[in-house]
């Protein structure tokens, strides 16, 4: 298949695009690297820089493209609460220019990558696809705007889009990892630490209702990520709008995921308790059994490689 991937620069975007690429279809990426890098872009697809407003319709106009999967977005938490505006122009304002060029050039598939901050705050654990969305900041908001308007282009128009919603990834796949100008991840910046790039991982609040006392997370690896959105290419069916979680199923604590990046890097890698952050969950963790049911996915790579990937990605750059 001829596939445009958009933020095909980024680091989700990029490892899909290399394992699309591995799978035998042509690769578009359609990135302005404002946050995305050049040499990110897997040798044998062809990048076009530009926004989607600016960009999507002329390149789809009339080229034969068979789908687009969808990873361009703004996407710090922080941030949306200090620039809503800009989160809502950026994520919800250029996807409906993408959308409506993909109804004029009859592209009729389409793949987003979703978030798990669509939920917000849950009330129970693991998230079912069927609880409230009730999103805490702009940016899971613009995230679940975009869903809705999905599924309106399915209803509508006969586009065929599958949503996939999921919290941490984590991980590398060869040359393509992680390299964020602001890192808010979690291993990232604790195997930073490692390297000796700062003083202490901070644990922010010791005393959650979880094992350990610790905030509990949900991670994917990041090539177990790109499978499930070669699935949902296959999945999309025209005229309806699918939504699936992917989670590791248990989550791990921020204790235990500091515990593991001491083993894989072999470092002692201080840490300190400080006060909790306002409005984080003790436990955030998807329930993937749906996606596992219908469309046969399941995260094949565990917490301690995601962690040696992502050490490997760190020490080789």
């Amino acid at each position: 298949m001829k596939l445009l991937v958009t933020g095909g620069a980024g680091y989700i975007g990029s490892v899909v695009s290399a394992l699309l690429l591995e799978a035998g279809h042509e690769v578009v990426v359609l990135d302005d690297l404002s946050t995305g890098h050049e040499d990110a872009v897997p040798e044998g697809a062809r990048l076009v820089r530009g926004t989607l407003r600016d960009t999507a319709a002329d390149l789809l106009a009339g080229a034969g493209f068979d789908a687009v999967l969808h990873f361009a977005a703004k996407s710090l938490v922080g941030e949306s609460v200090e620039k809503p505006g800009l989160y809502w122009d950026k994520n919800l304002g250029e996807s409906l220019a993408l959308l409506d060029a993909m109804r004029r050039a009859g592209v009729p598939r389409i793949v987003f990558s979703s978030t798990a901050a669509t939920y917000g705050e849950p009330e129970s654990t693991p998230i079912l696809e069927t609880d409230p969305t009730r999103p805490t900041n702009p940016y899971g908001a613009s995230k679940l705007a975009i869903d809705t308007a999905l599924a309106e282009y399915a209803r509508l128009h006969g586009i065929g889009g599958v949503s996939l919603r999921y919290f941490n990834v984590a991980g590398a796949y060869g040359r393509l990892g992680e390299r964020h100008t602001v890192e808010t991840h979690l291993i990232p910046n604790v195997l930073k630490i490692a390297q000796g790039d700062g003083a202490a991982v901070k644990l922010f609040g010791d005393d959650y209702p979880t094992p350990d006392g610790t905030c509990v997370r949900d991670y994917v690896h990041v090539v177990d990520l790109g499978r499930a959105h070669l699935l949902a290419l296959d999945a999309c069916a025209p005229g309806t709008h699918q939504i699936f979680n992917l989670g590791c199923g248990s989550g791990y604590s921020v204790r235990e995921v500091v515990e593991a990046c001491r083993e894989v890097t072999g470092r002692d890698i201080p840490a300190e308790v400080v006060p909790r952050r306002p409005g984080d969950p003790a436990a955030l963790i998807a329930s993937s059994e749906k996606i596992q049911a219908e469309l046969g996915w399941k995260p094949e790579r565990d917490l301690r490689t995601m962690i040696g990937d992502a050490w490997t990605f760190l020490r080789s750059r």
